[in-house]
């Protein structure tokens, strides 16, 4: 093994470590006031429920509601084919064991069988917030909250470590700038200026 490739190693090691830190601290930390709504919470974004709940509601107001329940549902569907049948497929990161981290059992929902790396979950409600609050700014931050949520809600249901999370996180964001990019170039069309809308 080449030394770059045994400090890359290390670093990896290293950072698999804290990751198993930090989700370790978050089992072990009592929180019996929100053990019941992360959990409820964390159920509610099976299927990205919450997510499409919110673009239905968008697009019955019309006009830059329609478009951004649009965006937000391809943004949430790019998200989750990358999570899904890419990442998942690729890493194949175990989840993690509940019974040795001790996660109660008021916290937990049903375990995925799934990959555990990226989060799914994290990914799709984030891209969706993202690609929404771009189009409509007054719900960037409820819904960026909501997304963040939805995230810890993972970690601390234990199905998730924080780096999960954190890459499904990224990945909403690339999947959101993704579906964004491509339909304002399909909108205006390859080569011409952008014309000054009034979003």
């Amino acid at each position: 093994m080449t030394e770059p490739t045994a400090s890359a190693a290390a670093v990896l090691r290293d950072l698999r470590a804290v990751d198993g830190a930090l989700y370790a601290a978050v089992a072990a930390t009592p929180t019996p006031a929100l053990d019941r709504t992360l959990r409820r919470l964390s159920q509610a974004a099976d299927h990205s429920k919450i997510s499409l709940g919110v673009a239905t509601a968008l697009a019955l107001c019309g006009g830059r509601g329609r478009r951004a329940a649009a965006l937000g549902a391809g943004s949430l569907a790019v998200a989750s084919v990358c999570a899904d049948l890419l990442g998942k497929r690729l890493v194949r990161r175990p989840r993690p064991d509940r019974e040795a981290a001790r996660v109660t059992v008021d916290r937990r929902v049903p375990m995925p069988a799934s990959a555990a790396f990226p989060s799914g979950h994290t990914a799709a409600a984030v891209a969706f917030a993202t690609a929404v609050g771009t189009v409509l700014p007054p719900a960037a931050v409820p819904l960026g909250t909501l997304a963040g949520a939805v995230g810890y809600a993972r970690i601390h249901t234990g199905v998730h470590y924080p780096g999960d999370v954190a890459a499904g996180a990224v990945l909403g964001v690339a999947s959101a700038a993704l579906t964004l990019a491509v339909t304002a170039r399909g909108r205006y069309g390859c080569g011409q200026p952008k014309a000054r809308t009034a979003w």
